[in-house]
């Protein structure tokens, strides 16, 4: 609820938006879930906070009458696996990167998953594949990049957040030195995609996008590389960090982002 001059307001409710072929985008509240239809159920990605459970609930049904059968979560955070207990209340196997697992488990987080991947996992469900695939540090330690080879489209969950200076959590892995190695690899290594579901923005960014924010966060880590070699706090260089005139459209607030150097 949201503290308006007439008291509190309940929250707008989540948008259902098509993507593609068979895969929907429900918007609004916590992370990006998408939701691939198959002839055999459902395979969802994300699941907000639990008190978005009913409500994704309720979407999905707009678009199957079959049960979800697989989740599988870009990373631990709550405002993306909050619903992992009400889902797996369901009979919904969840899935997700092994340290993502062992940080819900440190956390004592609810839903925490049975079965946990190291490098790749393949889903295939009514004849459709998806694959979830993890190739470093950035958010987190345990960021998945979830692809839907037939669509030619990808999940990043919140490593790549679209224009906007990337949130670094390092108490649980996540690393500004590595998140741009990190981009440039799965731009390298995952072929074949033209759009990019980030973790909350809409849904409208492309493969070129993701070539340009690598660059990005590449650039930001130079600077905070330089200004603590020279002395300055990561507060200072917070405070003094201008964004570059070749990068159009991106947000300029770091805050304490030189934390994850």
């Amino acid at each position: 609820f949201t503290q308006t001059g007439n008291g509190l307001q309940p929250p707008p409710p989540l948008a259902l938006i098509k993507v593609a072929d068979d895969l929907f985008n429900i918007e609004g509240s916590g992370g990006n879930v998408a939701v691939y239809v198959t002839d055999e159920g459902a395979i969802v990605v994300d699941d907000k906070f639990e008190r978005n459970h009913e409500e994704i609930v309720a979407n999905i049904k707009k678009v199957t009458d079959k049960p979800v059968k697989y989740l599988i979560n870009t990373h631990h955070h709550g405002d993306h696996s909050g619903g992992n207990a009400k889902m797996q209340g369901l009979g919904v196997e969840i899935l997700l990167h092994k340290n993502a697992r062992a940080n819900m488990v440190r956390g004592k987080m609810p839903g925490i998953t049975r079965i946990a991947f190291a490098d790749e996992t393949q889903v295939t469900l009514g004849g459709k594949e998806v694959i979830a695939r993890h190739v470093g540090r950035g958010h987190t330690n345990g960021d998945a990049w979830v692809i839907f080879p037939a669509l030619r489209l990808v999940h990043a969950g919140d490593i790549f957040s679209g224009k906007s200076v990337p949130l670094i959590d390092t108490s649980n892995g996540g690393s500004l030195l590595h998140i741009s190695e990190s981009l440039k690899k799965a731009h390298a290594g995952i072929k074949n995609v033209d759009t990019i579901i980030n973790g909350h923005t809409p849904a409208n960014t492309t493969w070129a996008d993701l070539d340009e924010y690598a660059n990005f966060t590449a650039d930001l880590a130079e600077y905070g590389r330089a200004g603590l070699k020279a002395g300055k706090t990561p507060e200072q260089l917070a405070a003094e960090w201008k964004l570059p005139a070749k990068y159009t459209g991106y947000s300029a607030q770091v805050a304490n982002m030189m934390g994850g150097l």
